[in-house]
């Protein structure tokens, strides 16, 4: 019988926590859009009571939630764009305790936000702490065995999964029923537990760089990589700016199809799922804020599954050519349904956006695992956070195109 490796199971459990609780607020905050929006648009207007309708003959125009997608993604992008140019100086932990920081103050600017610009601060808050966590924790991964991308994909994957539920279940009526501002405040133990994750949980081999308390330690020292060893990494070498660009036109392969996957993904939650509603007796008694809710949940089970399947099944080359077409394809189909209503019932709905979750969460975690594979060892850290502004990329476009698209969609006659 194989002895278990304790190490090894070890740093897989703290790279499925930095996952989870690096992606957790991104997700929360999408989850929580409808309601960040309709709650603020709504101090001037009618809200819409949350039940079910009985019968749907017209077109409910929302603030889109594509505006919040872009406030969760920009920043991000642009963090994913600039820091891999610098960030190495930096050491892990201060990165991670900005990380916290930020997230724990998006919680309580959403929570008790007083307007629309105020909440998509918040949320700016968020996406800029998710954009430098992720590049953080691929580039740290480079530390460690193959096990760390897998851990770390799953744990995003879970953040999806629980993160979409969490909410769901605190908002719906027919479960916690609580205010979105209570539902958030909740979720202030996040940062706590990714806290302790880092800096408790994961064993720090020697070739990461630990500050002290002393302000003059929170720059790594040049060349800090030569005089160090690591059974998993090898020194990484000195990159200048011309450098650190030519390594990306290698990955291009890899990247390019998984930012046309989000570009599909994040067209249909944010630009066309808030267009395709239910009444009663064919959206399971279901109000129209709860099945968005429910569509992110679905969407996000979905990724969970495939980002937790790296162990069990690895994609051939040409299968992450052939995500995109699938992803796009579904995504023309949502979008001739969000404007002529042709699904008989929810349920069809539901199923398509468990796919949905697969294509994206597939071409996610095996994208990132060939990168792993691939480049070369000196090189793995900043190829592996350079990497992550594929994806970024293609939900930004995602997003600014879904805005526009929702109120040309606001426009159209209602089909029913």
């Amino acid at each position: 019988m194989k002895r278990v490796n304790w190490d090894t199971v070890r740093t897989a459990v703290a790279f499925f926590l930095l996952g989870l609780c690096n992606n957790y607020g991104y997700v929360i905050m999408l989850s929580a859009a409808e309601d960040i929006l309709s709650q603020q648009h709504g101090k001037n207007k009618t809200t819409t009571v949350d039940t079910c309708m009985p019968e749907i003959n017209t077109r409910e125009c929302k603030p889109p939630t594509a505006e919040v997608l872009l406030s969760d993604n920009l920043p991000s992008l642009i963090v994913k764009l600039t820091f891999p140019f610098f960030m190495d100086r930096f050491p892990f932990g201060l990165r991670v305790a900005v990380v916290c920081l930020l997230q724990a103050t998006s919680y309580f600017v959403v929570a008790f936000s007083v307007s629309i610009p105020m909440s998509l601060a918040g949320v700016v808050f968020v996406s800029l702490g998710g954009g430098l966590g992720e590049i953080t924790f691929l580039g740290l991964s480079a530390h460690y065995q193959r096990i760390a991308i897998a851990g770390w994909s799953s744990g995003t994957g879970m953040a999806g999964l629980l993160g979409s539920f969490s909410y769901a279940f605190l908002t719906e009526p027919h479960m916690a029923n609580l205010t979105p501002k209570v539902a958030l405040l909740i979720q202030l133990f996040i940062p706590v537990l990714f806290a302790i994750a880092y800096f408790i949980l994961l064993e720090k081999p020697e070739s990461v760089y630990s500050p002290t308390l002393n302000p003059k330690s929170w720059i790594v020292p040049k060349g800090y990589d030569d005089f160090v060893v690591s059974k998993h990494r090898v020194p990484q070498r000195q990159l200048n700016p011309w450098e650190r660009v030519q390594l990306i036109v290698p990955m291009l392969h890899l990247m390019i199809p998984l930012a046309f996957v989000y570009v599909g993904e994040y067209m249909i939650n944010q630009g066309m799922t808030q267009q395709i509603v239910f009444d009663c007796s064919h959206g399971f008694n279901l109000s129209l804020h709860s099945q968005y809710r429910w569509y992110q949940v679905l969407y996000q089970f979905g990724v969970f599954v495939s980002r937790s399947s790296i162990k069990l099944v690895e994609l051939p080359m040409w299968a992450l050519y052939l995500l995109p077409i699938l992803q796009l394809s579904n995504m023309l189909f949502f979008f001739f349904d969000a404007l002529y209503w042709f699904v008989p019932h929810i349920g069809i709905i539901f199923a398509l956006i468990v796919f949905e979750g697969l294509f994206g969460g597939s071409s996610y975690v095996n994208t990132f695992h060939k990168i792993h594979n691939k480049v070369e060892p000196d090189v793995r850290e900043y190829c592996l956070s350079a990497a992550s502004m594929g994806d970024s990329i293609g939900v930004n476009f995602a997003a600014g195109v879904s805005i526009p698209l929702h109120y040309w969609m606001c426009r159209q006659p209602s089909p029913r």
